[in-house]
């Protein structure tokens, strides 16, 4: 699939992602990508969330790719059961363990637990051994049970652009990749 023959939403996490965090870039740099916008980014309501994910994914013109960080990935999985059909593919970031009684800030539970069906299209997922907000291995069980192909990314935090990932070339490297193995 080329960017041209997909409609690629930008689904960022817990606070948004801002001016230097990789998926603000890709959505500057990929013609056809455009964000998914919350009303509320830093008191996250998952009820509305994930409303403001099925009518997004419901409003595009072509098939959708998923490029969804941290608490963004919460997101999208919740929204599946009212837009699954529309999706093509889902290139899945540094997924929080939402269930975790130690996360913070709380109400990010929330979230949680995530669906552990298997999901109707291909999916990428890509997890860092050292994330604060979620472990390898709880990354690992999930894209085990949803059937996404783990991608590991050593130590590599959280991800973004704190973490030094701003520009993230290798990210651009393998999305690259996985969406020329889609089928639009």
């Amino acid at each position: 699939m080329k960017i041209s023959e997909a409609d690629i939403l930008i689904v960022p996490g817990y606070t948004n992602s801002g001016p230097e965090h990789w998926q603000t870039r890709w959505e500057r740099k990929l013609s056809t990508a455009r964000r998914v916008e919350q009303a509320e980014w830093s008191k996250p309501v998952r009820e509305d969330w994930v409303a403001r994910m099925v009518e997004a994914v419901n409003a595009a013109p072509r098939p959708v790719v998923i490029v969804a960080h941290s608490l963004g990935v919460a997101t999208a999985i919740h929204a599946l059961p009212h837009c699954a059909k529309k999706i093509a593919g889902a290139f899945l970031v540094a997924p929080p363990d939402v269930a975790n009684p130690k996360i913070r800030p709380k109400h990010l539970m929330t979230f949680g637990p995530y669906p552990r069906d298997p999901l109707p299209f291909p999916s990428l997922m890509v997890a860092s051994r050292n994330d604060p907000f979620g472990s390898y291995e709880h990354a690992g069980d999930i894209a085990n049970a949803w059937g996404a192909f783990l991608v590991d990314a050593g130590e590599a935090g959280h991800i973004n652009a704190e973490s030094g990932h701003g520009p993230w070339p290798e990210g651009t490297m393998v999305f690259a990749q996985f969406l020329s193995r889609l089928r639009p």
